[in-house]
């Protein structure tokens, strides 16, 4: 369905963009949702290309179902809103009422140094730690092994410095238990790294929730907004929407399944419903996600959290020094909020995208401009292989912002 704030032929050159990338067989399928928000009414246009499958010559349905890997974080991050609004959890408050395995951190007094050589933590982390990335401990842009703590945390089994599949074998409790025997890389709340924060951040959730992860975030997020088919794994009838999963080669680019349908890791549920990235999701079941955020938390007249919650998901928390430092992820005009991206304070409106929103590594991304009254998704079958924004995704926000008559946007290779 086209609304009449979306540009005709905006949304060919944008359709025209996406078919050359499957039409090379760089990825089998695809499906792109963009909307024109203004004063409350949104305009929707969704395009459904390709196949399920490299060897599967059925065409990609509406209804299909990806793994939205890091575009869990902010769903997560809303959740954690939620139990703040409910005044069981405080931004501010150490997270060690709940999480007392990480109370009385130890810090690296070098990250190449031995893990022995520690320092006490300065004070305490805190939810806020763990929205913003600031806990201390993440993701080090090294090949593994480079560094004593990346060769003890893959020991462990933890799956929070590299790819999240195959995913950790152990429950919330066991993974928790093994992540507090690591010291931290950093004092909390001096540098922004990525991921941990919201796999830490899932178990806070479940035990301030006295209920499993999953059964908190449908009761409070998924069935309030409808998202029937979101998910941490399968049910039976929900398979043969499932689309396969791939990653390119290095050296060739072919593509090569990550993780299947009939085998998939998410025919079962995982023993860590793990908040970083393990959710699975269709285009209009993470549209009307997004659709509560743009509208200052509410959904069909339900208020789902508060508009002092949203723009606090919404707004860079990040000083000018973290921002530089996290360039790799963040680039030269985006910070983060709570669970995502968003516009540093310093950003040129111009920048494209520009917005809050975020990436999944599965091969997904969305930013919502409200600058410009544009909100683009992409969901595709291609993993990414680095931060650094892969063609696709480039091309499909010069075609998104197209689509809204913007003449800013850079031209197609």
């Amino acid at each position: 369905m086209t609304g009449e704030g979306l540009s005709p032929a905006g949304l060919e050159r944008l359709h025209d963009l996406m078919a050359r990338h499957v039409d090379a067989g760089k990825i089998p399928g695809l499906i792109t949702l963009v909307t024109r928000h203004d004063g409350g009414s949104d305009d929707v246009h969704v395009d459904v290309i390709g196949t399920k499958a490299i060897d599967d010559d059925t065409p990609l349905q509406r209804d299909a179902i990806f793994r939205i890997a890091s575009l869990t974080k902010p769903i997560a991050a809303a959740a954690a809103m939620i139990l703040v609004e409910d005044g069981v959890l405080d931004l501010n408050r150490a997270v060690d009422e709940f999480l007392p395995e990480l109370a009385d951190r130890r810090v690296l007094r070098s990250l190449e140094g031995p893990l022995d050589d520690t320092v006490p933590a300065k004070r305490a982390i805190t939810l806020d730690d763990l929205l913003t990335f600031r806990m201390g401990f993440g993701t080090i842009m090294a090949p593994p092994d480079t560094y004593p703590i990346q060769t003890a945390e893959q020991e462990l089994q933890l799956g929070t410095l590299g790819p999240p599949w195959p995913p950790t074998p152990h429950t919330p409790d066991e993974w928790i238990r093994h992540f507090a025997s690591l010291p931290l890389m950093h004092q909390p709340g001096e540098q922004w790294m990525y991921n941990t924060g919201s796999t830490v951040l899932g178990i806070l959730l479940e035990r301030a929730a006295g209920q499993p992860l999953e059964t908190f975030l449908r009761q409070r997020l998924f069935d309030p907004l409808g998202m029937r088919d979101t998910a941490f794994s399968l049910s039976a009838d929900q398979r043969n929407r499932f689309t396969t999963a791939y990653t390119p080669d290095p050296a060739t680019e072919a593509l090569g399944v990550v993780d299947g349908v009939e085998d998939s890791y998410w025919n079962q549920p995982p023993a860590l419903p793990n908040a970083a990235g393990w959710l699975v999701s269709t285009i209009d079941d993470f549209w009307a996600f997004v659709a509560m955020l743009l509208a200052g938390g509410v959904h069909d007249g339900d208020r789902i959290l508060s508009e002092r919650s949203v723009e606090l998901m919404t707004t860079d928390h990040l000083t000018p020094e973290q921002r530089a430092s996290a360039g790799v992820f963040l680039g030269e005009h985006d910070g983060w909020g709570l669970g995502m991206l968003v516009p540093a304070t310093v950003a040129p409106a111009s920048s494209i995208p520009h917005g809050f929103g975020w990436d999944g590594g599965s091969g997904t991304t969305w930013r919502s401009d409200r600058a410009r009254g544009l909100t683009g998704v992409l969901f595709t079958q291609r993993a990414m292989t680095s931060p650094e924004p892969p063609a696709v995704f480039k091309d499909f926000w010069s075609g998104a912002y197209a689509a809204i008559g913007d003449g800013s946007q850079p031209s197609p290779r």
